[in-house]
């Protein structure tokens, strides 16, 4: 994620990494492991699924899991850290991680042949952050309950929301890059990555400042306010993505980068002819929007409000995504009004029936099994199966669709859950190869 609403990012600091030998050879070893599983040719032949998938040429339902609950994970002690130095504890646990998923829950996974060293890219945020009360229920998971303080009330509030400014430390990226083929050196290549694709949701950030009952409210007694407000918002996401265009800081992202809140960004239409691998341009690449906080709003507010702004924004992208965890199958029509839009989520809460009708071949459907389905008293690997395979019959061959499983905020400490529920999800997926 680009932006925290909880915090301001620290500037990143030029700071020499000094490691000592015990911790270039706990992170050699892992990266040689995973050297090991990049080049096995499973990762090309799954690339080119995903591809077919995005071009909407698929050949079979694709599986990916996310937003892993990691702190219900360790078996074994496969995540549990050895490394001192921070920096190296960051890259061990990026590692671990990665083996784990590989060897435990992959689906449709797919691991580069390179590490990827992020360009130090600071920006200065939208200038306000939550006020927000707290309640846990589990002191490891950062899944927690929220009620948010309002902070935005009337046309004076909205200059709370600020212009981002873009900083690269270009010192600080070449220390990390320098450290990081020293490590690695021999095992795999490194390669610097700006930002890649950009988790844009205005609505995420508004009822955090707003409170969701009285923005609800202000739809209907103060319309314009809401209008404002969120022109004020795009305003700042498109600064900052200008910022990001003139500075030469964007990646491509049509390869293993999720993009929206669903799979992988491989497709035959991006980068697009109007490419310079020099300067990568946000329309060499995805884009995305949501507005989950309208689950119950109607479709012409969700136009209103919603997407009608977002379109200054999605405009400017190759290919689309839209939605995440709100019901959309009522709201096809407007969606429709997206001209470059690819893929739609296809949350919980949708009606099924209803959806598929409407969608039809002409997007991909990012399915969203429900994660409930892990968090029981008792596990029910049937109850999985039958969920991912009734929507499966109910889409039918013309639909392009993607299984993925996110929001995992627990599974009651029994990882196996999650080990069990990939390899379900493989077998139907396969169930409905075309």
């Amino acid at each position: 994620m680009l932006h925290d609403p909880s915090h301001h990012t620290p500037l990143p600091l030029a700071q020499e990494i000094r490691l000592d030998p015990k911790d270039k050879d706990i992170l050699r070893r892992l990266a040689g492991e995973l050297g090991k599983i990049a080049a096995l040719p499973v990762h090309k032949e799954k690339a080119l699924l995903w591809q077919k998938l995005n071009d909407r040429q698929s050949v079979r339902p694709m599986v990916w899991i996310n937003e892993v609950c990691w702190h219900e994970m360790n078996v074994n002690d496969e995540l549990t850290l050895s490394a001192e130095h921070p920096w190296a504890r960051d890259q061990e646990q990026e590692l671990r991680r990665t083996l784990y998923q590989w060897r435990h829950l992959p689906g449709d996974m797919i691991v580069n042949d390179y590490l990827a060293c992020p360009l130090a890219i600071h920006s200065t945020d939208f200038g306000i952050k939550e006020d927000v009360d707290v309640v846990q229920t589990d002191a490891a998971n950062d899944i927690v309950s929220r009620h948010f303080n309002v902070q935005i009330q009337d046309y004076a509030d909205l200059d709370k929301i600020q212009m981002p400014v873009v900083t690269h430390n270009r010192e600080a990226t070449e220390i990390c890059y320098q450290t990081m083929c020293e490590v690695y050196g021999g095992i795999l290549p490194i390669r610097k990555q700006g930002q890649t694709h950009i988790w844009y949701t205005p609505w995420d950030y508004l009822i955090r400042w707003w409170g969701i009952e009285q923005a609800m409210i202000d739809f209907i007694e103060r319309p314009d306010l809401v209008h404002a407000a969120v022109e004020r918002m795009v305003d700042a996401w498109m600064v900052e993505l200008d910022q990001f265009e003139q500075q030469n800081l964007l990646s491509l992202d049509c390869n293993n980068t999720r993009i929206g809140s669903g799979g992988y960004g491989y497709t035959s239409q991006l980068p697009g002819k109007e490419l310079d691998l020099a300067h990568v341009r946000p329309h060499n690449m995805w884009g995305c929007s949501n507005a989950q906080i309208f689950s119950e709003v109607s479709p012409s507010m969700q136009w209103e409000f919603a997407v009608k702004h977002d379109l200054r924004w999605l405009s400017r992208w190759g290919l689309t995504y839209y939605g995440c965890c709100e019901p959309l199958d009522q709201k096809i029509e407007i969606l429709r009004r997206i001209p470059n839009l690819r893929k739609i989520s296809a949350s919980p809460w949708c009606n099924v029936e209803r959806l598929i009708e409407k969608v039809g071949a002409d997007y991909i459907l990012s399915r969203k099994p429900s994660p409930a389905v892990l968090a029981g008293d008792v596990w029910h690997p049937e109850w999985a199966r039958d969920d991912m395979r009734s929507f499966l019959e109910k889409a039918g061959s013309p639909c392009h669709v993607e299984l993925i499983m996110k929001d995992i905020s627990t599974v009651r400490y029994q990882p196996q859950r999650l080990w069990e529920w990939a390899a379900i999800a493989m077998e139907v997926a396969e169930e409905f190869a075309k």
